[in-house]
């Protein structure tokens, strides 16, 4: 993501969108009835104005027929593995963060295998913030798996009425069609591993 709106090492995820959705003659309107998102968020997310976080992007991927991986990928990458130095995941401070069932998201995250083509999994390195949770945090998506490893801090993950704590070296995976959540516990921002598997 950098330091250029919605952007995440030089893959625009906006822009991508657009086209997609152009190619399969998709009004936004059409495309807000098949995501259940809104129209003017769907806009600003196609103008880069708005960084989607992962559960709005995975609606829109499935509204559109394609992988979360889609949104990641280089169709000219034509490499058997993608290595990410960790000077290469940089501060994503300055980027707005997304507005979503009226409340901010608590996490900014980096693509771990950007434009690596034909994956299955989607892994990123994600940074939540210190806040009260709210049930509008909960997402869901059908027939997704997620795997999370927190490397720094402490989480508070809600997972339909229960409320598990995660310190550093915790892990779990866990069915995302199932009400999730989560926000940093401890006295500062948190971080994890967070692995995607979508079933298409």
């Amino acid at each position: 993501m950098g330091d250029i709106k919605a952007q995440i090492k030089g893959f625009r995820i906006g822009g991508k969108i657009r086209a997609l959705r152009q190619q399969k003659r998709l009004t936004l309107q059409e495309l807000s009835q098949l995501t259940t998102l809104s129209k003017p968020l769907l806009s600003q997310i196609e103008n880069e104005q708005v960084v989607p976080p992962l559960a709005t992007l995975l609606k829109i991927a499935k509204g559109l027929n394609v992988g979360i991986h889609f949104f990641f990928e280089d169709e000219g990458n034509r490499q058997n593995y993608v290595l990410t130095k960790r000077e290469d995941v940089r501060e994503v401070d300055s980027v707005p963060r997304p507005i979503v069932n009226d409340v901010s998201r608590p996490y900014l995250y980096h693509s771990l295998a950007q434009g690596l083509r034909h994956k299955h999994m989607e892994p990123f390195l994600v940074e939540f913030e210190k806040r009260e949770w709210d049930d509008k945090l909960f997402f869901k998506h059908e027939g997704d798996e997620e795997f999370l490893y927190v490397t720094e801090g402490e989480l508070e993950f809600h997972y339909a009425e229960e409320i598990i704590q995660l310190r550093s070296g915790d892990s779990i995976y866990y069915d995302s069609s199932r009400p999730h959540g989560m926000v940093a516990a401890g006295q500062d921002k948190a971080r994890a591993v967070a692995v995607l598997y979508t079933k298409e």
